[in-house]
């Protein structure tokens, strides 16, 4: 027969299946992030060498949406926007950096969320990352193939806008407090000890309604028998 502590010890165990994701179900998020990430590659590269092959560098763009989206052929030596072009080596060390932190952190998935935002970064990441290594003029100093005008504001590619899908959903996780392990993080621990004390309130009444003697013992009593009358 159980004592009324252990349902609850029970119900708050870490380590219970429900609490914690299955090893079997975890190699499923890590599959399904590898796939996302391999067909993100895939629709980034394809895309790039169809732009190279079928519209003329620094062209004027040819519309697709009226003046809100157009394709235009330019390669970019820098990040977003054409910043820190004069960097390209650093922004390829970085870009590797980020690759290695995404593939270590897939080993602990364990949230649908996070595994399609990692597929989706891990892809990206390294649809960009090829181009810097493999494209002139030379080896982590190669110029990105960007072919999607918006608006004439900026020119992108495939990569990036699986990027940026998994920025937004990251913070959307984030926001939810949803972490990469599934479980939902509140950053609220102060909330146990009033669950405690209601419990001894509740345990201490249900003492009182069977009976049990009131730990303050009554004084009348012993005065009467002490009363020489």
């Amino acid at each position: 027969m159980s004592t009324p502590a252990e349902p609850s010890a029970v119900a708050g165990d870490e380590t219970s299946p429900a609490a914690t994701p299955s090893p079997s179900g975890s190699r499923v998020l890590v599959a399904w992030t590898g796939v996302l990430a391999a067909l993100v590659l895939a629709a980034d590269q394809l895309t790039k060498w169809w732009a190279e092959s079928a519209l003329t560098p620094n062209a004027e763009p040819i519309p697709l949406v009226g003046d809100l989206l157009g394709l235009r052929l330019i390669y970019n030596p820098g990040a977003a926007l054409s910043i820190a072009s004069g960097y390209t080596w650093i922004l390829t060390i970085v870009v590797t950096v980020v690759v290695i932190f995404i593939v270590r952190a897939i080993g602990r998935l364990g949230s649908r969320g996070w595994a399609v935002a990692l597929g989706l970064l891990l892809g990206g990441a390294v649809g960009n990352l090829i181009d810097r290594l493999a494209r002139e003029p030379g080896f982590a100093r190669g110029h990105v193939v960007d072919f999607i005008d918006y608006a004439g504001f900026f020119v992108g590619n495939v990569a990036d806008i699986a990027v940026v899908a998994a920025a937004v959903l990251i913070a959307l996780l984030s926001l939810r407090g949803i972490g990469l392990d599934g479980k939902r993080h509140t950053g609220d621990e102060g909330g146990e000890a009033p669950a405690d004390e209601a419990e001894d309130a509740s345990v201490d009444s249900a003492d009182k309604a069977a009976g049990e003697p009131s730990g303050t013992p009554d004084p009348k009593p012993a005065g009467e028998q002490g009363d020489p009358a």
